[in-house]
């Protein structure tokens, strides 16, 4: 299965253009997570406490573990996220904060070595930005989180830059960026 996580928010996104791209290149159904829709907020005390009373109880079941099971059972996983102000939309990472749950994406051994229970085997990282574009504030950070902490084998940054420079050519640059990809 493939997880489509969409972090645009914009109507005329042309990271959600060039992600829906990357799934057709993949040429696999899959199931989209708009992040926008969930209407995310930062857990509370509340969520919190809620959601470790499950995880030490060995109940995985319950409604707000539902996006870190849904993570945890892809085994494909498509991230679109535009770079804004040097880093990802915030919404993706609320994502990530309701995503990782130990004994569901990771558990940890007797060291404190995590151990990743995702079954995901890649995770394409696709953003567009108007200017310069650096990997650290954003693909990076989404690398060492899904291959240190999750267990997913591989990802792969496909990214069109310098979109909204005076005299440039965005359709170019999407295209570049299209005809780049291989699966």
């Amino acid at each position: 299965m493939i997880l489509f996580i969409n972090a645009c928010v914009r109507k005329q996104s042309r990271t959600l253009r060039l992600a829906k791209e990357v799934l057709s290149r993949l040429g696999e159904p899959y199931e989209e997570v708009c992040l926008e829709k969930l209407e995310l907020k930062p857990l509370d005390e509340e969520a919190y406490e809620e959601r470790n009373r499950l995880v030490a109880e060995g109940r995985f079941d319950g409604p707000c573990l539902a996006l870190s099971r849904q993570f945890a059972e892809a085994e494909t996983i498509v991230i679109a996220a535009p770079y804004w102000d040097m880093n990802f939309p915030s919404l993706l990472k609320l994502y990530f904060e309701r995503v990782y749950v130990i004994g569901i994406v990771s558990s940890f051994d007797q060291t404190g070595r995590p151990h990743g229970l995702c079954k995901g085997k890649k995770l394409y990282f696709v953003t567009t930005s108007g200017g310069p574009f650096s990997p650290r504030f954003s693909y990076d950070y989404v690398h060492e989180l899904a291959t240190g902490m999750f267990g997913v084998k591989e990802t792969r940054l496909v990214a069109a830059s310098f979109m909204d420079i005076d005299g440039g050519d965005p359709e170019a640059r999407l295209k570049e960026a299209i005809d780049a990809f291989v699966p």
